[in-house]
């Protein structure tokens, strides 16, 4: 059974730094993509970052710069790195990793971040 741990959120100050961690286990597939999504009250859920196929990188244009997210394939851990935070970036944040059928889409529980002016 596919499991996706989150940590690390919190709250911050605008200008301050956070890192979330994903924690995964039960992965035996193949994975296709590793992102971070973020959805604020009120508003659709929206992609954040992407790690795709041979490691392409991908960021929604708010966040690039900014955000970094990145992998640790030995301790099946997926990272983003937050700098210089806004109170936009306010939501709560999902890890999400996908593998080679529709059936592999699997999410975390999601972490609260919260950046006050």
């Amino acid at each position: 059974q596919v499991q996706l741990v989150e940590s690390g959120g919190g709250l911050v100050e605008a200008g301050g730094s956070l890192r979330l961690s994903c924690a995964a286990s039960g992965i035996t597939f193949s994975i296709s993509a590793i992102a971070w999504y973020r959805q604020a009250p009120g508003k659709q859920r929206e992609l954040v970052a992407v790690i795709g196929n041979g490691g392409v990188t991908d960021y929604l244009p708010s966040v690039k710069g900014r955000f970094t997210i990145s992998r640790d394939i030995a301790k099946n851990t997926m990272y983003l790195q937050m700098n210089s935070l806004k109170p936009g970036d306010t939501a709560v944040y999902s890890c999400n990793i996908r593998g080679p059928s529709l059936s592999h889409n699997y999410w975390g529980q999601g972490t609260q971040v919260t950046v006050s002016s």
